[in-house]
């Protein structure tokens, strides 16, 4: 992780912490933190760019997750194509308990805000689900929000938070 951030030092403080939130295995646990901390962002600040870059891959995987797994379930290598394959049983396991909620199971899916909770797996398990994307979407980003909000409320307190 410490690379990942000196890297991404490089860069202004907002596109840093917009392209932290990209990361698929930190995604805004990792850049909220980092852009108040580090960046010395503000609070709402960090909230903003997080969220926007933690949506854009959100969205393009929900967009063409699906084409994706035709893709490589067509084309790919017995390598690639067993490790996607292990990386979808992770996911189905990781989402069963909420998956008889639906949409709403989504939504605290990714806000409980713990590890392997976040909005990319989220994404796979509504294409995995069948569930369209207009309908999946606002339910993520909602998760999303709420996800930003609990740990930016850890990281600095609620009374810096507004």
């Amino acid at each position: 992780m410490r690379s990942l951030i000196l890297f991404f030092s490089q860069f202004p403080p907002e596109i840093a912490t917009f392209f932290l939130a990209m990361t698929p295995v930190a995604e805004i646990r990792l850049s909220l933190p980092v852009a108040i901390f580090r960046f010395h962002l503000p609070a709402w600040e960090a909230i903003v760019w997080s969220v926007a870059g933690n949506m854009i891959p959100t969205t393009v995987i929900l967009l063409f997750g699906g084409q994706f797994h035709h893709w490589v379930e067509k084309r790919s290598g017995f390598f690639f194509g067993q490790a996607w394959a292990r990386h979808l049983a992770s996911v189905q396991k990781s989402f069963v308990k909420y998956e008889r909620y639906g949409l709403v199971g989504l939504f605290l899916f990714i806000a409980i805000s713990l590890p392997g909770t976040g909005s990319y797996t989220a994404a796979i398990a509504a294409f995995l689900l069948g569930i369209p994307v207009a309908k999946s979407w606002p339910y993520i980003f909602a998760g999303v929000v709420v996800s930003a909000l609990v740990i930016t409320s850890v990281t600095v307190g609620l009374d810096k938070l507004f």
